[in-house]
């Protein structure tokens, strides 16, 4: 090999080891966060896309600096353990949850990982934090102002349908928080007028069964409780209220889209949003325990009078003036 051979192979040798120095530090800066979610159907639409978009905002995008791993539950609220220890294992900087169950699932699991939930009721009374305001720990997050918005859920029905006077509670035994939620809607129901009686259901083939149930009893109203359960449903609860027309009031808000009758309650995009600001917080080295828990900032009354004219409901016209959207 000539002077000139020898010149060119190690100036070859020479870019490849600064290709693979300049690979290996990115490597390094390079994120991983975790994406806990109960099923792929029960990831709201778009938020996924306003988590990344949140983080791509504040300098963390997917596919370049960061990588978002998204594990799925498959419905089986058994499987985060499992999840979460993978997640563990494959190093994450954070994990992001999208429900009660999964946040509960990462602290008992990671309790050296931050964990940022988005979707969580009430993050207190389930020990996730100390407080909203001094979270201690490792997790922090966007609760849902559940504690608050339950009663005006109710309140809301009775505005609608004033003749209503005992109304159904569609919850699940597995959520920690909607035991408080029934005691929250018991106590409200009292200054309304009305009763509420629970109906437990824990698995989607018990749903029609459960209408069935609340048309024997007389209900005349239902209140539909935050679940991954019932969101993974969420069409077949409203097809179900509207076939045994009960005026029905749900916080998801696709509920109003798929034709139940009202919704109230937060924005899940702006949450998410919001989940972001704590997630860039955290990468940029931020403690979870010196992150105050937030709250919505948006809550919107969405009502469909489609629905209602099904139900041989007229909405008032003070309850159509203070929707946020009116479906018709």
């Amino acid at each position: 090999m000539n002077r000139r051979d020898w010149l060119l192979a190690l100036l070859a040798l020479g870019v490849s080891a600064v290709t693979r120095s300049a690979f290996a530090q990115g490597d390094r800066r390079l994120r991983r966060i975790g994406y806990l979610i109960a099923s792929t159907g029960a990831d709201f639409p778009g938020l996924h896309d306003a988590l990344r978009r949140g983080l791509s905002d504040l300098g963390y995008v997917d596919g370049r600096n960061l990588e978002i791993l998204v594990r799925s539950a498959d419905g089986s609220a058994d499987r985060y353990p499992a999840l979460v220890a993978e997640l563990v294992e494959l190093g994450v900087s954070v994990i992001v949850t999208a429900n009660t169950p999964a946040a509960v699932a990462a602290k008992g699991g990671a309790p050296s990982t931050p964990i940022v939930f988005a979707g969580v009721g009430d993050p207190v009374g389930s020990d996730l934090v100390k407080s909203l305001r001094a979270p201690g720990g490792n997790v922090t997050g966007i609760a849902l102002l559940t504690p608050e918005l339950t009663p005006k859920r109710l309140a809301l029905l009775k505005d609608a349908a004033p003749e209503i006077a005992r109304v159904a509670v569609l919850w699940n035994p597995g959520i920690r928080g909607h035991v408080q939620e029934l005691q929250d809607l018991e106590r409200s129901s009292r200054l309304l007028g009305i009763r509420t009686y629970p109906v437990e259901v824990q698995r989607a083939e018990d749903l029609e069964a459960a209408f069935a149930s609340m048309i024997r009893e007389r209900d005349d109203g239902l209140v539909v409780l935050a679940s991954p359960l019932h969101h993974r449903n969420i069409r077949q609860i409203a097809d179900l209220s509207l076939k045994y027309r009960l005026p029905a009031i749900c916080e998801f808000s696709e509920f109003a889209a798929v034709g139940g009758l009202m919704v109230y309650g937060p924005s899940w995009p702006d949450m998410y949003r919001h989940a972001a600001t704590h997630v860039a917080k955290i990468l940029a080295g931020a403690k979870p325990a010196d992150l105050p828990v937030e709250q919505p900032t948006r809550v919107e009354l969405v009502v469909n009078l489609v629905t209602a004219k099904a139900l041989g409901i007229t909405i008032p016209p003070s309850l159509r003036l203070r929707a946020d959207r009116v479906i018709q």
